[in-house]
């Protein structure tokens, strides 16, 4: 069985429905296993080719079947040079027919001609090993060419450097642990499942001339540090069972649902994804110039590939720009690129872009489709999902707006390596919030492996699908914020008042860490009139204070207020209803509620009581 025909000839190879749906999204294109010497390619592959029912190809096996002899004896006698050209044809040769799974050898990908021609006939998937595992693995194995040196450890090392950034280009990244071969296999189908639903067909690709390096996005940094790890920070804790290194949620709405996609090269990815969502449609891209910087010639990129025309819009950063002149400059903008009703805004950025940008979806031509691309941690987890948009007023945050859901979110993990540590952990107070309002055992995770999500990798990957499951479960069952859904305000019916008092000052206070205190407020508060236990609000405190963030009043450095300032404040908040004041209230950790007309006098009493504390 050799050819796409003969596996479509025989469906009952694949008895599985959801393989069998795998098999033919794949169409003739194959299943590409890349990676470093040892990562498991070889076996994974076969395993993974019998569970699909596919032919599995050795492309080393080949190689030596070809030449008539081993790969060191290649090497020996012909040098590497010789042997990459080899590799290269006959890689392109068995790409020629698919589907099947192909195990390359460890240089393959290198090759810019196999890479085009992977991306165009194949999924490519990267089986990522630690330099430890790895060196492990092959330490004993004396026939890999490569390695033959005084110091084949360093040599290893050296080597991942400079392929790294190489297999980082790879469609989708499964991580190569020590077990069994089948966890690695269940992965790969998940991670392909993950990448066809947004991509099931091969990229629209410019034809570049070879030596026209200009015309190339640049490679990923190498490390190169001494004593750094190779991969990023590492994990001070291991990762979860349920941790991933990509994810999709769906936010269920009826005709008006829509799709989050969490992993890594998303916004490399988005151009395809705005064609197959809109076929013909235009774009104007909403930023401002911080995040232009750093990812708008990416996605801008994408879209040229794709054959998608657009237009930028970039604003100043920060929560100023969400105001009534520079909404009203967005609009005309986007008005003034010619762009029709049934075209896409897409907004880069954090939660103010995703805010403005969303109102003003909403607003030109009576409603535009957006497409969210966050690039912060809180907007991924929270703003960017759920369709609330709006501007500020001098009377309070957000009071302008409308409900608009986005059609689709793109929540790249690799956009977050660009963000301060600050605004990391301002966006992880919104994760804690999911976990105090309705999962207690998500919070307890968060209290182990904080430090995994801090680092990157499956353990943040995890965090933020969580997050966003949470959320689009409770936006599928009160878009409007009729009810259920006032539980996402946990904390922010202190945190936004905070804001408002502090003129939306982001050098002093930034949106995550007024949540942050609202938090510990909020549980302080429930402690103070018997409705959780204190030890419930300590855990809160404690939590929040050992990743960094601000859990008092007094944390906020230079704020000045009183009680009745804050109750002020609070009156001209979204959720008050006839004058009267919402909060949501803990009786637990993971256990909270909507409650209406909280006594003022109750919540002053608690205010002073916090200010006088001095704490």
């Amino acid at each position: 069985m050799t050819s796409s025909e003969s596996v479509k000839d025989r469906p009952e190879s694949v008895t599985d429905r959801r393989l069998a749906s795998l098999v033919r999204s794949l169409g003739d294109r194959s299943i590409v296993l890349v990676g470093f010497m040892g990562c498991g390619k070889t076996s994974t592959g076969r395993r993974l080719a019998q569970r699909l029912g596919l032919p599995f190809i050795d492309a080393d096996a080949e190689i030596e079947a070809a030449a008539g002899m081993t790969i060191a004896e290649i090497f020996a006698r012909h040098g590497e040079p010789s042997f990459r050209d080899g590799e290269r044809r006959v890689m392109a040769r068995l790409l020629e027919h698919g589907p099947r799974v192909i195990a390359t050898g460890g240089g393959a990908f290198l090759n810019e001609e196999t890479r085009a021609r992977i991306a165009r006939r194949g999924v490519s998937v990267w089986l990522k090993a630690e330099p430890d595992v790895l060196w492990r693995r092959v330490r004993k194995r004396s026939h890999r060419p490569l390695l033959q040196s005084a110091d084949p450890e360093k040599t290893l090392r050296t080597l991942l450097r400079e392929r790294y950034p190489y297999y980082a280009r790879a469609d989708v990244t499964v991580i190569s642990r020590d077990g069994p071969h089948e966890t690695a296999v269940e992965e790969i189908i998940a991670a392909v499942e993950f990448f066809m639903r947004f991509s099931p067909e091969p990229p629209i690709l410019a034809v570049l001339d070879p030596m026209n390096h200009a015309a190339k996005p640049p490679l990923p940094p190498i490390p190169s540090a001494d004593g750094e790890p190779l991969f990023g920070p590492a994990a001070t804790t291991a990762p979860a069972p349920a941790a991933q290194d990509a994810a999709a949620v769906r936010v269920e709405l009826g005709e008006r649902s829509y799709d989050i996609l969490i992993g890594a090269g998303l916004i490399a990815a988005a151009g395809a994804c705005v064609r197959r969502l809109a076929p013909g449609a235009a774009c104007a891209i909403v930023t401002d110039a911080n995040v232009a910087a750093l990812h708008l010639a990416e996605l801008e990129r994408s879209l040229r590939e794709a054959g998608v025309r657009y237009s930028a819009v970039i604003i100043p950063p920060g929560e100023q720009s969400k105001s009534y002149g520079v909404f009203a400059k967005v609009c005309d903008d986007i008005l003034a690129a010619r762009l029709e009703r049934g075209d896409l805004v897409i907004a880069l950025g954090g939660g103010v872009i995703g805010d403005l940008a969303g109102f003003a979806a909403a607003s030109i031509r009576r409603g535009m489709r957006f497409v969210q691309i966050p690039t912060s941690l809180l907007a991924q987890v929270d703003s960017s999902v759920g369709g609330k948009t709006g501007i500020n007023s001098e009377h309070g945050k957000n009071l302008i707006g409308a409900f608009h859901q986005p059609s689709l979110v793109l929540a790249d993990a690799d956009a977050l390596a660009t963000l301060p540590l600050r605004e990391f952990r301002a966006g992880y107070a919104e994760i804690v919030k999911y976990g105090l309002i309705g999962d207690a055992p998500f919070f307890a995770w968060l209290e182990t492996h904080w430090r995994g999500v801090f680092a990157g990798g499956p353990d943040r990957v995890h965090a933020i699908a969580t997050s966003c499951r949470a959320k689009a479960a409770i936006v599928g069952r009160d878009e409007r914020e009729s009810g259920e859904r006032a539980l996402l305000n946990l904390g922010h019916t202190f945190g936004h008042a905070l804001e408002r008092i502090n003129h939306y000052d982001g050098e002093r206070l930034v949106h995550g860490e007024a949540v942050s205190v609202g938090l510990a407020l909020a549980f302080r508060f429930c402690a103070r009139v018997g409705l959780c236990e204190g030890a419930d609000a300590d855990r809160v405190e404690a939590h929040l204070r050992e990743v960094g963030l601000p859990t008092r009043i007094a944390d906020i450095p230079g704020l000045a207020l009183d009680a009745d300032q804050m109750l002020d404040a609070m009156r001209q908040d979204k959720k008050v209803e006839r004058g009267a004041l919402t909060f949501v209230l803990a009786r637990a950790i993971g256990d909270c509620f909507v409650a209406k007309s909280v006594e003022a006098a109750e919540v002053r009493a608690f205010l002073e009581a916090e200010l006088n504390t001095g704490l």
